[in-house]
């Protein structure tokens, strides 16, 4: 009779390594168990069940929450969006609020697990608008007046500008960038602090529009020492604390400090399971991306704001040096902005649009964003469909012209322990997709060992069963997982059995399926004890 392979050494750390062999001859006990409550998200199910296991998407689809989509909030979650992203600059508490408690009510009344994350303003500076409700164009030749006068009612060709010392250090010449490049002008007069602009590559003027200036090709840096959250930040995050958000995506952030202060702030409140993105998105955050990652919970790589700072052919090699380097430090990358921006207007995106979001894709990003094309645009539901299909093709191309490729090992781990679990997971990965396992199980408390297994991008799906809520939704960012609640037991056997039961019942797995099971370090020990038994099992459903 075969028997389990099993390392063990004088440390007080047990490794086991299990044979789908043992199994087959008796060495363990055979999968019967009653049914246990786990719970998977609507979405997943379906998509297990029309394509199974190595046809389920991988990427994860994040859609802003906006006027133009609120009402089709189910549609969306039946759509395939993993994270409803609510951007505290646009609308009022309110409003805030009621999108907010829709997204719960979807997952307490829909069987959704949809993860709520939460923009902070930042201290914006060089904001401007024209008090109109929509988009304004402005014509070649046209002469604009920027100013921080506030105005009760809206004027013809002015632009009110958010901050007193915005033209401060600016000449005569200077060229003022809106949003990247949507429309440019030219300084042709200064008066007292206002601007006399004139247009000279016409474009649309879309509310709270964002401005840059220019002088002989680089853009006119300036530090006003304005602090990365702000008083409004800090009431935002309060209002989003109340109101149960997952995760907030951190505006403007500069260095490491940002993020730590925080972090600090919400585990003073004991409130570390909401995660801290740090939007990308300005030179400053750039000369320190290292140490911001790492301080992170995760990026957003905010490519709108960021192509008002650098020069727009820079922006390629800049997001996938940042997606590579999230992905050695462990930490969920979502690229953002403008990735179908042609479906805010039009049903249908442009080829180069499809080839933006696939190259994303291809770079192995955990999640991709719709931003205007959801939140104000006249399609939603298009543009997640268009942005759903495009990464399922682009996924499945590369799986079959086996575009894998296996990211250099970048210990992460400096604890014997930690260095075990980050093994464990390597080896797990490339025996999954050696051996061509059907699917992963990953059984876990906080969802660290899924985060590893993720980083290593898989061939096959991994499915992550934890019983804590926060962890199921802090996992609905990582490549590959689909997180879902189980009430688990100190017993790896009993978790193994219980799954596959509740799945066969489903109709998820059948006979004949093989599965690639890595156990958690701290499910099959009391907190107290101080050795760790962790596992990788390839185990036969029979």
């Amino acid at each position: 009779m075969a028997a389990s392979a099993r390392t063990t050494s004088s440390l007080p750390y047990l490794v086991a390594v299990s044979s789908p062999a043992a199994h087959r001859h008796g060495a363990s006990h055979p999968i019967r168990a009653s049914v246990g409550e786990a719970t998977m998200d609507v979405v997943s199910e379906a998509e297990l069940r029309e394509k199974g296991f190595l046809g389920m998407r991988k990427t994860k689809l994040v859609c802003t929450v906006g006027p133009a989509c609120v009402e089709a909030l189910p549609a969306l979650a039946r759509g395939g969006m993993g994270v409803a992203r609510i951007n505290l600059c646009h609308g009022g508490r309110e409003w805030h609020r009621a999108a907010m408690r829709s997204v719960r009510r979807l997952n307490e009344e829909g069987g959704f697990c949809v993860t709520l994350m939460v923009d902070t303003e930042g201290s914006q500076l060089l904001v401007a608008d024209h008090g109109g409700a929509t988009s304004v164009k402005a014509e070649d030749g046209s002469e604009w007046i920027f100013t921080n006068k506030k105005a009760d009612e809206a004027h013809q060709f002015t632009m009110h500008v958010n901050f007193d010392k915005f033209s401060e250090g600016i000449l005569v010449g200077d060229e003022l960038v809106i949003d990247g490049g949507m429309a440019t002008f030219e300084v042709t007069e200064k008066i007292g602090n206002d601007l006399r602009c004139k247009c000279t590559d016409p474009g649309l003027l879309l509310p709270r529009a964002k401005l840059s200036f220019w002088r002989n090709g680089k853009i006119v840096q300036r530090n006003f020492g304005l602090p990365t959250l702000s008083t409004k930040d800090w009431a935002d995050i309060e209002f989003g604390i109340a109101e149960g958000v997952d995760c907030i995506a951190l505006s403007f952030v500069n260095d490491a400090n940002d993020i730590k202060q925080l972090k600090a702030y919400l585990s003073r409140r004991s409130l570390e399971h909401i995660k801290v993105f740090a939007k990308i998105e300005s030179l400053e955050s750039l000369k320190n991306l290292k140490d911001i990652i790492e301080a992170s919970d995760g990026v957003m790589v905010a490519r709108g704001d960021l192509g008002v700072q650098i020069p727009l052919e820079q922006i390629p090699a800049i997001q996938e040096s940042i997606v590579k380097l999230c992905r050695h430090l462990n930490k969920p990358v979502i690229v953002a902005s403008q990735l179908l921006e042609s479906m805010v207007e039009y049903p249908t995106p442009t080829r180069a649009e499809v080839a933006d979001v696939s190259e994303a894709v291809r770079q192995y990003a955990d999640a991709v964003m719709l931003s205007a094309e959801s939140a104000i645009g006249a399609y939603p539901q298009k543009a997640l469909s268009v942005l759903r299909a495009a990464s399922e093709r682009m996924e499945s191309w590369s799986r079959e012209e086996n575009m894998q490729k296996l990211l250099p090992r970048h210990q992460l781990a400096i604890a014997l322990p930690d260095r075990i679990s980050e093994q464990i997971c390597s080896c797990a990965v490339e025996m999954a997709n050696n051996l061509a396992v059907d699917a992963i199980f990953v059984y876990t408390k906080h969802g660290h060992m899924a985060s590893l297994l993720s980083r290593n991008r898989p061939n096959p799906p991994i499915f992550a069963f934890t019983d804590n809520a926060n962890s199921r939704k802090s996992m609905n960012l990582y490549w590959g997982v689909i997180p879902l609640h189980l009430p688990l037991s100190n017993s790896m056997e009993d978790n193994f059995n219980k799954t596959i039961s509740l799945m066969r019942s489903k109709g998820s797995v059948k006979p004949g399926d093989t599965v690639l099971v890595v156990s958690d370090s701290d499910l099959n020990q009391p907190c107290a004890a101080t050795s760790v038994f962790q596992s990788i099992q390839v185990r036969l459903v029979e």
